[in-house]
């Protein structure tokens, strides 16, 4: 996985400047932007890190860029970065999402904190979306009969019972059923139980 970096956005120059120095005070990798817009051109999902915005700018709000992400794969976090009287709008980028607002002046220490934060959650949710991706490729392996024993197993259902279902012999239900813990590298039945469970195709 790449580096983690801090995507710093603000109108204002001298605050761009304040944060990045503080940010590669402690080794985060930082990259600048005066609008939104001109992050958006750039995103790429595929790096992981974090993502500290002023609420208020001009063209695209803080608000409107977090808006924008929500309809991307895998955005990182976002901090936003609010002044006086931005409160509310702040409260609503938390109802919406955002990770947490600070106001400005802001401590040091806090949003150092809040960052750090911020990069084990998207790390987190990196790792939770590749091993969903991986359990999706592996069961997408599975042909349409074996799908239909996979379904019935993780409902608890026996061998006979699903050869009664499927209309097969009890026989033929133990080979798909060695074929899928196969395919899905499951060694018993939790396996498989714990990857429908990625899937959303049960509930704990």
């Amino acid at each position: 996985m790449s580096k983690a970096t801090i995507f710093i956005i603000d109108d204002d120059q001298q605050v761009r400047v304040a944060l990045s120095l503080l940010m590669e005070s402690v080794g985060w990798e930082v990259k600048l932007f005066s609008t939104a817009t001109s992050f958006l051109k750039q995103f790429d999902s595929s790096i992981p890190g974090c993502i500290i915005s002023d609420i208020r700018m001009p063209m695209m709000s803080g608000l409107d860029l977090q808006m924008k992400l929500k309809e991307r794969s895998m955005a990182p976090p976002i901090l936003m970065i609010t002044g006086h009287g931005d409160v509310a709008m702040a409260v609503r980028a938390i109802q919406e999402g955002a990770l947490d607002f600070i106001e400005k002046p802001f401590n040091n220490q806090y949003l150092l904190d809040k960052v750090h934060k911020a990069i084990e959650i998207d790390a987190d949710n990196r790792e939770t979306k590749l091993r969903v991706l991986e359990v999706n490729e592996k069961y997408n392996r599975l042909t349409d009969k074996e799908k239909e024993v996979f379904g019935l197993i993780i409902k608890g259902a026996l061998s006979k019972q699903i050869a009664e279902e499927v209309f097969v012999t009890q026989s033929a239900v133990e080979a798909r059923r060695s074929k899928i813990m196969e395919k899905m590298n499951a060694d018993n039945i939790s396996d498989l139980m714990k990857m429908a469970m990625t899937m959303d195709m049960i509930n704990v």
